[in-house]
């Protein structure tokens, strides 16, 4: 572990904040003051197993195991815990109930598929997009447990393609025509498909099951259909492992660690289809100490999030996610492939990722949020990223995030942000403190995006050697004290390379274009003051300046 701290000390050496004093050098460390690699505590258990036929369970795809699986769990963890085996076969059932010390160990030649029956599950209290509500029972979930672990080399699958709803323009004609030709309903104006009336309902009347003063279960029972339970969800537990599993096909989010300490997540493929509404890969959500390595995830939405809760609700609830180490993972389809926010109300703290690649993903790196969510995000470490065919933007912060998907899709528009400066307040969220380097990418739509408030600028930022082709350059908005050594950009628009706009101390080290420039920098905004650029190379740039929007010439210096 001491050989690992200190790879990572001498890889970032950036300047953390004065109130933080966190001073990272290549010679020396100052172990008191900086965050230092989390220790995951792990899982360990008795030698004991049960095989879930034993219990009356039957592999044929058409016998509901629910109560037999359930009573293996059960009796392993009376008897003080170990393994339930799920041997091969294609076992269908309802939700399962996890207990304290035990293994549910999927064989590789086994399948758990979760029942399409609506009626196998029931409203629990259960957590939304951050905020506590009543949704339908998950299929896997433990609350309040230590010692967990699902592991194995076998398939969990949620059977979600049942729950979620369909946009009319993520299918050809022909998907399009077979969803409708399968049952359910369609919006009126034939855009979505939704399973049945009361799906439907629940969407057009936006009730997500929100817990409130006067409501119970009962209030949303004509809406049920329409609240999509998360696959796995693991609530206040402790030391919990998923190692060498495929998670796929969730109604909703497919790994949801939920105030949970000490959890690993190992070798484990996790997959939903590419249209699926809401259907992340992992949100790790104000929890405690994480290991994610050697992780695979081709999903619907964000392939490997951070979480804490969402506006009022998260920052009552106060707990970051904190001591967080992601590496050697890759992230194929999703909206994003490592991300932080939006529901980041509780902050998030203290994470690292390294030897990660992402391939497809609309955007690479992208950190989310907006006004109203509150919340602090920093200390973020990023080492050794690579990206391919990124549609969107290979590095985003972006403090305007609206709740749609990052690629307009045919017929989609897009809502032009409209700047206002307002008071700072406990809903004013901040990203502070990142360090990033050593970025390759391989096509995008944006290489650089950086968009902050007028009232809270994203602050303190350190790229270092970053390599993009992409079709755009650089876009600086909002943001004070970014510094940006070693990049070099390709792009297709070179009007401008480089664009700044209200934003203060931006330094560029050895900025390098990779083909002919029209425009170097074009710099906006009577804000914009104190960017330094050094080391730049001017090779084939046409133009090196230009001054719009009340910016002074004096904002720039090279």
């Amino acid at each position: 572990m001491m050989m690992l701290l200190r790879k990572f000390a001498k890889e970032f050496l950036v300047p953390l904040g004065t109130t933080l004093s966190l001073l990272f050098a290549t010679t020396s460390i100052v172990q008191a003051q900086q965050p230092s690699l989390p220790v995951i505590k792990k899982t360990s258990f008795r030698a004991d197993t049960v095989n879930i036929k034993d219990f009356g369970a039957k592999g044929d795809g058409q016998f509901l195991n629910s109560e037999a699986i359930n009573k293996a769990i059960n009796a392993i963890n009376q008897r003080g815990g170990g393994v339930v085996f799920v041997p091969a076969g294609l076992w269908l059932t309802g939700p399962i109930e996890m207990k304290s010390n035990v293994n549910l160990h999927v064989s590789r030649e086994a399948i758990l598929l979760f029942s399409k029956n609506f009626d196998d599950y029931k409203l629990v209290e259960s957590n939304w997009e951050g905020q506590p509500a009543w949704r339908n029972q998950n299929p896997i979930s433990g609350k309040n447990l230590e010692n967990i672990a699902i592991t194995g080399k076998g398939v969990i699958d949620g059977n979600g393609g049942v729950w979620r709803m369909v946009k009319r323009n993520k299918m050809t004609d022909s998907q399009w025509k077979k969803l409708v030709s399968s049952g359910g309903v369609v919006d009126e104006k034939a855009k979505i498909w939704y399973p049945s009336e009361g799906s439907m309902k629940g969407a057009l009347e936006n009730r997500g099951g929100t817990i409130k003063p006067g409501l119970t279960k009962e209030d949303f029972l004509d809406v049920k259909d329409f609240l999509r339970p998360n696959l796995l969800v693991f609530t206040a537990c402790k030391r919990v492992l998923i190692e060498g599993v495929t998670i796929q096909n969730s109604a909703a989010w497919n790994l949801h660690p939920l105030m949970c300490e000490d959890v690993t997540l190992r070798d484990v493929l996790v997959r939903n289809p590419w249209y699926a509404q809401n259907g992340d890969g992992v949100d790790i959500e104000s929890c405690k100490n994480v290991l994610v390595e050697d992780c695979t995830f081709d999903v619907g939405d964000d392939g490997i999030c951070i979480k804490s809760g969402r506006d009022k609700a998260g920052r009552d609830r106060g707990m970051p996610t904190e001591n967080v180490i992601i590496r050697r993972s890759v992230v194929y389809h999703a909206h994003g492939g490592f991300v932080i926010g939006s529901e980041m109300s509780g902050g998030a703290r203290n994470i690292w990722v390294e030897d990660c690649s992402f391939i497809g993903t609309d955007i690479g790196l992208r950190f989310k949020t907006k006004r109203g969510r509150g919340g602090v995000v920093e200390n973020i470490f990023i080492n050794n990223i690579n990206m391919v065919g990124i549609p969107g933007e290979a590095i985003l912060f972006d403090m305007y995030y609206e709740a749609v998907d990052p690629i307009p899709l045919l017929g989609d528009e897009k809502k032009e942000v409209k700047v206002v400066k307002l008071p700072v307040t406990e809903e004013t969220p901040q990203f502070r403190n990142f360090s990033i380097k050593n970025v390759h990418v391989s096509g995008a739509d944006k290489g650089i995006f950086f968009r902050g408030l007028p009232e809270m600028h994203v602050k303190n930022i350190t790229l270092e050697n970053i390599n993009i082709d992409a079709k755009n350059g650089i876009e600086i908005i909002s943001a004070s004290d970014i510094n940006l050594k070693n990049i070099r950009v390709h792009t297709d628009n070179s009007s401008p390379f480089v664009q700044i706009a209200d934003s203060e101390n931006i330094s560029f080290e050895n900025l390098t274009p990779m083909n002919e420039v029209d425009l170097l920098f074009r710099v906006s905004g009577d804000e914009s003051k104190n960017i330094r650029a050094t080391g730049t190379e001017l090779k084939g740039v046409k133009k090196k300046t230009e001054f719009v929007g009340g910016a002074n010439a004096k904002a720039l210096k090279m």
